[in-house]
């Protein structure tokens, strides 16, 4: 469905958030980051972001949530541009794990002691490593710069009340980053990487700026509103890829069967989802389920993928 009846579509999203809507009632939202206890549970929204850049969009798409762990895909990027592909993954892997996204048993037990992928918080840590700068600040602005070019929101910011939630609340993730610097694959000063993986999964969005983040994936780094290549066709190959594998953490291969869309979710709520050369999807539904994705969002982009033919596979 290339050639977009837009009235259509536009009605077609609108439907399909009041047919699904009802399914946040499977799911809670987190309790273990108290920020993310705030939210409201029945909410749900979507936003589409076709190649020629246009944007539709219905339910709850421009109420704000954090980023979470949908940024560890463009954190990846900036360390893929700094460093190349040989430097990255000889300090994180490329497999996915089977296992809960904060999970320390793999990373202690197999040998060498590095993350098996940049989509878990042991890999996503170890990736903050790598982002130079002479400060937080300086390192974050490498991820904010990418971020504000790809959603074309100059204003994009970290919200600071989840920020500071986080940074209280994260025994594991600073377990699993002392784990990293004791096995030397984290570099520098610990508690400064933490912050900055703190501050990059509390940069506020809407699902209208996730699903541009996600159309410019789907076109492999090139902005048709800039029309620029904003980075390397390969790096958004090796992106999706882990997207596609281990984006969906625990439930990737299950995603991937039900719904066949390169997608990263977050535990706010958030999924981005990129068609190959034909849209990006945002969606927010901050109910989970037991492995940290959006149920509302997983049941709505597969209505999606059904209705429009959007599996890759």
């Amino acid at each position: 469905m290339d050639n977009w009846d837009l009235t259509s579509l536009q009605r077609v999203l609108e439907e399909t958030v009041q047919n699904t809507i009802g399914e946040a009632e499977k799911g809670q939202v987190p309790s273990y980051i108290p920020e993310l206890a705030r939210q409201e549970k029945r909410r749900l929204g979507v936003s589409v972001c076709l190649k020629d850049g246009s944007v539709f969009s219905a339910g709850d798409a421009h109420l704000p949530f954090t980023l979470q762990s949908i940024s560890k895909t463009f954190s990846l990027m900036v360390a893929l541009c700094e460093h190349g592909e040989r430097y990255v993954f000889e300090r994180v892997g490329k497999e996915p794990t089977g296992d809960p996204f904060n999970s320390i048993i793999k990373l202690e037990t197999i040998k060498p002691h590095k993350p098996l992928n940049p989509m878990i918080n042991a890999g996503a840590i170890a990736v903050a490593g790598m982002i130079p700068g002479g400060s937080v600040e300086e390192r974050l602005e490498k991820i904010m710069r990418l971020l504000r070019k790809m959603t074309g929101n100059p204003d994009l910011r970290v919200n600071d009340e989840m920020y500071q939630s986080e940074k209280q609340t994260a025994d594991r993730n600073r377990a699993l980053a002392y784990f990293l610097k004791d096995s030397r694959i984290l570099d520098g000063d610990v508690e400064e990487t933490l912050d900055l993986y703190f501050r990059h999964c509390s940069i506020e969005v809407t699902t209208v700026e996730v699903a541009r983040l996600a159309a410019i994936l789907a076109a492999d780094g090139y902005d048709i509103a800039s029309k620029e290549q904003l980075f390397p066709r390969e790096v958004a190959r090796i992106c999706k890829t882990f997207m596609v594998t281990c984006g969906m953490y625990n439930a990737s291969g299950e995603f991937a069967i039900d719904v066949g869309i390169p997608a990263k979710s977050g535990v706010a709520g958030g999924i981005m989802a990129a068609v190959p050369q034909r849209m990006g999807l945002g969606v927010f539904g901050p109910a989970l389920d037991d492995k940290g994705n959006s149920v509302a969002g997983v049941k709505l982009l597969q209505k999606l993928s059904d209705l429009w033919d959007l599996s890759i596979f």
